[in-house]
């Protein structure tokens, strides 16, 4: 049994659509309302509540393999849940600022959870992705009410990655031999700046959208009302304020473990269009 959590998710329900056209199972995906789950056929909606980990014990009953995104809740009650339960591998997602910028709060939270999954005697995957295409989303409702896009670091590029890229690469790594005990860093297959991401939305729109540059201190004050302040200092900091060549690196290891192109930042416009209208 392999289960999914935050299968709701960009990630996790793209990793159940890869696992279920790929014939793995038995599977099941957690949810914290089983009624509104829309899963592939053949997949069991389990419920369960991160914030609430006695929860999580029936849908951890004869799981062998089990998805996890790193910070989604008291990851060392989950990570001790899941060995009490008997699973025997984790995938993980971390991110990739755990070897960028590890002095940086989240980055250290991410680094804590992946030592507790080593130290759990689990076999474990770690996956440690780039910024998603899907952070795009944070413009959503400003582009559906055509007013204009503000960013700060407008020209700086990153190798931003395709969600459902990194679904792959934990498919790979769910059901294939060889990917225990691995490490991964993953990206998209170019670097792309926020002023061409906007760009490629508004190609994709067929229509304008209104763009300007706006400082870091102008952005930390809109972030900070959301993430808090350490947080939002994070963000700035690996999105163009303290970028390095560790960061800039275009890699290619979801080609070479999933045996297709990394997906670019277009492909992921176009998938979510309607986002934007």
């Amino acid at each position: 049994m392999i289960l999914v959590t935050g299968a709701t998710g960009n990630i996790g329900s793209a990793l159940l659509r890869e696992l279920r056209a790929f014939g793995a199972g038995p599977l099941r995906g957690l949810t914290r309302d089983v009624a509104r789950a829309a899963f592939p056929e053949g997949v069991e909606a389990v419920a369960g509540d991160f914030a609430r980990t006695a929860s999580l014990k029936p849908a951890l009953e004869g799981v062998r393999s089990l998805f996890l995104v790193s910070r989604m809740g008291s990851d060392a009650e989950i990570i001790e849940a899941a060995r009490q339960a008997g699973v025997e591998h984790m995938v993980l997602v971390s991110s990739i600022t755990t070897q960028t910028h590890p002095h940086l709060g989240p980055a250290a939270e991410n680094l804590a959870v992946e030592k507790l999954l080593k130290d759990s005697g689990m076999a474990w995957t770690i996956l440690r992705p780039t910024q998603f295409a899907s952070n795009a989303l944070w413009w959503a409702g400003t582009i559906r009410e055509h007013e204009t896009v503000r960013v700060p670091y407008a020209d700086t590029g990153l190798p931003t990655i395709h969600p459902a890229d990194i679904a792959s690469v934990a498919r790979v790594a769910l059901t294939e031999p060889g990917h225990r005990q691995r490490t991964y860093a993953l990206t998209g297959p170019e670097r792309i700046t926020a002023r061409q991401q906007v760009g490629t939305i508004a190609a994709v729109l067929g229509r304008e959208v209104p763009f300007a540059e706006i400082s870091r201190q102008e952005a930390h004050r809109q972030m900070a009302s959301f993430l808090g302040d350490e947080a939002a200092d994070a963000v700035l900091d690996v999105t163009g304020g303290d970028v390095n060549d560790e960061l800039l690196t275009v890699r290619d290891t979801v080609s070479r473990i999933t045996g297709a192109p990394a997906r670019t930042f277009r492909q992921w416009a176009a998938e979510n269009a309607a986002a934007f209208r």
